[in-house]
């Protein structure tokens, strides 16, 4: 009998088949995420490496030009005419100027044969200079000084015109209106100005930040022919050569001047080169450092606002950023109780123990950071302030107390946090330059930490 056939469908299960691939690729890639997350929350150290070089340290002022200077006023009323060159030096009995009231020596200025008014090649000689001089210094933020430039040179003209008038000077006399023209002669022996600009009688305790914006200085010139009054001032006399430039100076700046006693100044007008002495002035709203010089004062008489650039020695070094450089603190212990000792021969201290109540010595070594008065600077890590060392080869022991701080960076070149002391000799808002080739310090293409806040001794570097 055929057998029946059941109507029941059975499911057979499929074998497990795994994929070796992706197994391997989820690990990975788990794997992947672990370490990004773990890269991503711990502290990195950044490197920087240390390279040679120095600080750019602005040394361009705009100083005030502070002169022993006397105004002297005219004797008499009428038009004023001048003989003695601007800048040139008159002594005791000199004709400086004349007071005509009759505006005869005009007259005979602008009369006669166009000839003999003619300058000579030395007159020409001077204007040229004084041209040229204008012209190499110029600069179109500064297009006041063209008008100051326009007075000087009229009066320069009109003052070598006169000096063919005094050639008939025996002719002026002889007229009958010579007593109504008076000669005004020097009652002293110094350098003559012609212009007024109000800063005469200023002291450099008296300077202030305001004095150094020239938007409303005016410097008044003297002119030949002006029509003057008795008592108005006719000319200004320098009597000294001794004369100052005043500058204003951060007071980190003025120390450095003041120890420094005497500063090399570059004067940029005419490229200059004089030893300024250094003296500092604490005045209402700041800190002034004034340059004393005993020379060139006549070179810049007409000058009240001079720029000059201070010529420092620039000494380079290990140029490092700020944010690399730390405080630490170390023990100090005397020279004589550091030896060598264990399996490298490396520096350290027989450090005294009690076992079992006996009194023995182990050799525990530490790292050397500086030497200074015959003491060693300590790492603190391993000593504890009340222990005691043993001096070699005696029984005079040394207890662990005495602390003292070094200013360094965090070398990383072994691929973990080491301090190293530093020097540093100049610095400015971001970088210090470091004394090289010191003991116990930085070397050239080091690596350093570049954050020292984020490290710790001893820390291991990401890399």
């Amino acid at each position: 009998m055929a057998r029946k056939r059941s109507g029941k469908i059975r499911q057979y299960r499929k074998p497990l088949n795994i994929n070796l691939g992706m197994v391997i690729f989820s690990c990975i890639s788990v794997y992947i995420v672990i370490c990004v997350i773990l890269y991503l929350t711990s502290s990195h150290i950044i490197g920087y490496e240390v390279k040679t070089g120095s600080l750019s340290v602005n040394n361009v002022y705009k100083g005030i030009a502070i002169r022993q200077e006397e105004i002297v006023t005219s004797t008499g009323t009428g038009y004023i005419n001048y003989y003695a060159r601007e800048g040139g030096r008159v002594a005791v009995g000199d004709l400086v100027y004349t007071v005509d009231e009759t505006g005869k020596i005009a007259e005979m200025a602008g009369g006669g044969d166009p000839d003999e008014n003619s300058l000579s090649n030395e007159d020409l000689s001077e204007l040229k200079t004084e041209i040229l001089t204008f012209s190499s210094t110029f600069t179109p933020e500064n297009f006041r000084e063209v008008y100051d430039f326009k007075y000087d040179v009229q009066g320069t003209v009109t003052k070598l015109a006169n000096y063919r008038i005094l050639e008939n000077i025996d002719v002026l006399n002889a007229s009958t209106d010579a007593g109504l023209v008076e000669f005004c002669r020097a009652a002293k022996t110094g350098i003559i100005i012609y212009s007024m600009d109000g800063y005469e009688e200023l002291t450099p305790e008296q300077v202030k930040a305001a004095d150094f914006d020239t938007t409303d200085y005016e410097k008044r010139p003297l002119i030949s022919n002006d029509l003057v009054s008795r008592g108005d001032p006719a000319y200004k006399i320098s009597l000294s050569e001794n004369w100052s430039v005043v500058i204003p100076v951060t007071p980190e700046r003025a120390a450095e001047l003041a120890e420094a006693e005497y500063v090399k100044v570059k004067f940029l007008k005419n490229q200059n080169i004089s030893w300024g002495e250094v003296a500092i002035h604490e005045n209402e709203d700041g800190t002034y450092a004034e340059l004393k010089f005993n020379n060139s004062m006549i070179t810049f008489c007409t000058d009240r606002y001079i720029d000059i650039e201070l010529i420092t020695e620039e000494e380079n070094g290990l140029k490092i950023p700020n944010s690399a450089i730390v405080e630490r603190e170390f023990f100090l212990v005397p020279v004589e109780y550091v030896t060598k000792g264990g399996n490298s021969g490396a520096d350290g201290v027989l450090r005294e123990i009690y076992v079992e109540g006996e009194a023995k010595t182990e050799f525990v070594e530490t790292t050397i950071y500086d030497e200074e008065d015959g003491e060693y600077y300590l790492d603190d890590s391993v000593l504890e302030i009340g222990q005691y060392v043993i001096k070699p080869d005696s029984t005079e022991k040394y207890p662990i107390s005495k602390r003292g701080k070094l200013t360094g960076v965090y070398n990383i070149n072994k691929g973990y946090a080491d301090f190293r002391k530093i020097q540093v000799l100049y610095d400015n808002e971001e970088y210090s330059v470091v004394k090289s080739g010191t003991t116990y310090g930085l070397s050239v293409y080091d690596y350093i930490a570049l954050d020292a806040s984020s490290v710790e001794e001893h820390d291991l570097t990401s890399e």
